[in-house]
């Protein structure tokens, strides 16, 4: 009866302390890393879903800005090639891979996005001025859910390295840390943006 007893007061404590041991932190942690990815990946996704509207529109009037327009095109099927799933998220050479490829069609998209400058006709295109607008909007969205998407996982990297959940983390879950976006080496520099003498 007493050992029991001692077993029955025993095991509330054990309780207490396997929960303070990242059994249930550490999942729920990494569970919003995959949300916050999950939102940053429809923000990319809303992007490539916007550059053929916007390429299509300045083509009817920049019919001479062929190698802008051929850059976007390639940029944006670049990028559509590398996926990250969340199972990819512990991984740097494939973050750094998505990452890199984002990049550069953020890079290819600036000068697309200035030739209105150069066509005044393009400036009153009404379909112009809204997919430029949305995306625009659809860059903040990207730069707003990278800093969620990374302030998630400095949490739970945080959360998988500090005692007492860093027990859980490597015991019961095997944890790794997941790699956070960072610029890329192209976003240092301004992009130039030359368009010669091609306006018509």
């Amino acid at each position: 009866m007493t050992a029991l007893r001692r077993f029955g007061l025993l095991a509330p404590l054990a309780a207490v302390s396997l929960a303070g041991c990242g059994l249930n932190s550490v999942p729920t942690a990494e569970e919003d890393v995959n949300a916050k990815w999950a939102n940053l990946q429809a923000d990319y996704q809303r992007r490539a879903d916007l550059i053929p509207n916007l390429v299509a529109t300045v083509k009817g009037y920049a019919k001479q800005e062929s190698s802008v327009l051929i850059a976007v095109t390639q940029a944006r099927a670049d990028a559509g090639k590398i996926t990250l799933n969340a199972s990819d998220l512990s991984d740097p050479a494939k973050v750094k891979a998505f990452n890199d490829a984002q990049g550069r069609l953020t890079q290819a998209i600036i000068p697309l996005q200035r030739l209105q400058e150069n066509y005044p006709d393009l400036k009153s295109n009404q379909n112009f001025l809204a997919l430029q607008d949305q995306l625009e909007g659809t860059e903040n969205r990207i730069n707003a859910s990278r800093r969620d998407y990374n302030t998630s996982v400095q949490a739970y990297n945080t959360r998988i390295r500090t005692f007492p959940d860093a027990i859980g983390a490597k015991v019961f879950y095997g944890a790794k840390p997941k790699v956070p976006f960072e610029a890329s080496a192209s976003a240092q520099q301004a992009p130039t943006v030359d368009f010669g003498n091609n306006a018509g």
